[in-house]
């Protein structure tokens, strides 16, 4: 029998085309052999829309853009609905950015009791603040650059408080980002005291709270998390940015960076890497997946910078690329995502809720 998935996709977010991507790639790789494959689309004002099952390949992701009016509405779709078997077995969340990344949709699955690749609501939610996520990670011990962060109002009080502390505790260059977004979408590099009140601007866009970076000289290596509560993780990966760094133009439409698979690192680079993204994995609580970002300094110091709980997901994306070079092709990681979600599922029914 076949297993009934949903891919979940689009989302109310300003990453809601990365998400689009994903899931045209990941329902093409899908073995409609061992799948039946339903897409859910989630529209950019938050509606939830569940089209027909897929019974082959898509071409255009235009034709993921499921019409409201034209299908089924509402997220409990994916239950039984008055004895229809229409209930599916998994659901693949293929979402980036706040609703659907961040905790929300984990724990509305977690309420209607249907397993789910991925992340749970503590490790999503917490991998999206990047405020929290770098507290967490302080208190494992894990060495990550120096911070510090801002909510909308403190800065709109004093906005020359926020900018003197940013110098006096940062220096430049600096990164300003949204706390609660990925993608680069919202970061800004700052020089000086003009592009920070820019970059400010400019992040409060996104989010109501805003993290500020001091900005290293190093190299930026990403390795990818496989597993429950025995992670694994692939090769190591180096990014290599043609431009000033590595924002959301490179990463996703002039294709002006280099990857470098496996990266050109020693073997105890390698083992420190290594160590750390399983202590994050492990602090944040995670599950099924994540891809660890880290800076590698010239003296050969490893700083975490961040995990993503919901990679990039595409063919071409580092986290599927990391495996393949670890021997993982891109249709057998969907499948052991899927496993580690059912058995993660399993698991939580061995606990008793009532006393």
């Amino acid at each position: 029998m076949k297993t009934k998935i949903a891919v979940l996709y689009g989302g109310k977010s300003a990453e809601h085309k990365v998400s689009m991507q994903t899931a045209l790639s990941v329902i093409n790789a899908l073995d409609q052999e061992k799948f039946e494959i339903h897409p859910v689309y989630i529209t950019d004002s938050g509606t939830w829309v569940r089209g027909e099952e897929i019974t082959g390949q898509v071409n255009d992701v235009k034709r993921l853009e499921l019409a409201p009016e034209k299908n089924e509405v509402g997220a409990l779709t994916l239950t039984e609905q008055e004895g229809k078997s229409e209930a599916v077995d998994v659901v693949f969340p293929l979402l980036h950015g706040p609703n659907g990344e961040d905790g929300t949709v984990q724990g509305m699955l977690e309420l209607l009791n249907i397993p789910y690749v991925g992340n749970g609501v503590l490790a999503s939610a917490a991998g999206m603040d990047k405020v929290i996520m770098k507290a967490i990670f302080a208190q494992a011990g894990l060495a990550q650059v120096n911070y510090v962060h801002f909510v909308r109002r403190d800065w709109e009080r004093d906005r020359k408080v926020a900018y003197d502390k940013v110098e006096q505790e940062l220096s430049y260059p600096c990164f300003v980002k949204p706390a609660n977004l990925g993608s680069s979408v919202g970061i800004s590099k700052c020089r000086n005291r003009e592009e920070l009140e820019q970059a400010f601007i400019e992040a409060y866009k996104f989010d109501r709270k805003v993290i500020v970076e001091r900005g290293v000289t190093a190299r930026e290596i990403e390795v990818a998390v496989l597993g429950n509560d025995d992670p694994k993780c692939s090769v190591i990966g180096e990014i290599v940015p043609k431009k000033d760094f590595y924002d959301y133009k490179a990463k996703y439409e002039d294709g002006d960076t280099a990857l470098i698979i496996p990266a050109e690192i020693s073997a105890d680079v390698v083992k420190t890497v290594n160590d750390m993204a399983t202590q994050a994995f492990k602090a944040l609580d995670c599950s099924g997946l994540v891809r660890a970002d880290f800076f590698l300094t010239k003296d050969g110091t490893v700083l975490i910078n961040e995990v993503n709980t919901m990679p990039g997901f595409t063919p071409f994306s580092m986290f599927p690329l990391l495996w393949k070079h670890a021997g993982l092709e891109y249709p057998a990681l969907i499948e052991e995502l899927v496993k580690l979600a059912l058995e993660r599922y399993d698991e939580k029914q061995q606990i008793t809720y009532t006393f």
